[in-house]
């Protein structure tokens, strides 16, 4: 067991209103990915307002972005989560919903275990992966860094695609 749990977050834009027509595929598979989510090995946490709703905790005064974080007791658990089950689905339909992003809105980096990340922190850790590429501060499915005080070196990944929200 490590001292530290992996968090995530990964943004994006809809095309139209939550409640347009457009989106009503993405919305109602929310409730069903989120539960996945919560049952996966792994899964320690997710950002959802009191009554459940993820879609609208504000990212920062643009009110259209979607914010999706989590942490996790590891790469290998997120990895699993995003890659390798129902979530799949969802992830190859990100493009019909969400309107393509010039940079950076996936990161992942190194908690405490038992910390719960604020979307500021997040915020903080995007921009900087965004400034200075990978590091153990911020990075990615593509370049991942161990725990810190770990002595593992994780081997890149070719399923670098963000998770969307």
């Amino acid at each position: 067991m490590t001292a530290y749990h992996l968090a995530q977050i990964n943004i994006g834009v809809p095309r139209e209103p939550v409640d347009s027509p457009l989106l009503a595929d993405f919305v109602a598979a929310l409730d069903p990915i989120n539960r996945v989510a919560d049952q996966s090995p792994g899964f320690v946490w997710r950002l959802q307002t009191d009554d459940g709703n993820a879609t609208a905790v504000p990212w920062t005064s643009d009110a259209r972005v979607i914010v999706n974080m989590s942490v996790w007791e590891s790469l290998e658990a997120l990895s699993d989560f995003v890659y390798r089950s129902a979530h799949i689905e969802v992830m190859r339909q990100r493009r019909k919903w969400f309107e393509p992003m010039a940079e950076l809105y996936m990161v992942l980096w190194w908690v405490p275990r038992g910390h719960v990340p604020t979307v500021a922190e997040a915020e903080e850790r995007l921009l900087h992966l965004r400034a200075h590429g990978p590091t153990a501060t911020a990075f990615s499915f593509r370049s991942p860094f161990p725990p810190p005080g770990s002595a593992d070196v994780i081997a890149s990944r070719d399923e670098d695609r963000c998770p969307g929200p």
